[in-house]
């Protein structure tokens, strides 16, 4: 399932500094943000239905955000 583009995950590699990207190293990255995008997307959508709502808002992924956070 790759939904981030391997353009973008480079760039975010970049901006941490490397000079030089690894194929590897793309993928490992990409990997790991779609899970973590998953998980809380999937956090949010329980927190947006707990409330009786059917449309998940920026406050339902921030919530999500917060409570992993806290959680590490």
């Amino acid at each position: 399932m790759v939904e981030i583009p391997n353009s973008a995950v480079d760039r975010i590699i970049r901006k941490s500094g490397a000079t030089r990207v690894s194929k590897s190293a793309i993928q490992i990255l990409q990997k790991e943000l779609e899970e973590y995008g998953v998980k809380l997307a999937t956090l949010g959508i329980e927190i947006a239905s707990h409330a009786g709502k059917k449309t998940i808002e920026g406050e339902d992924i921030t919530l999500a955000i917060h409570k992993v956070k806290f959680l590490l």
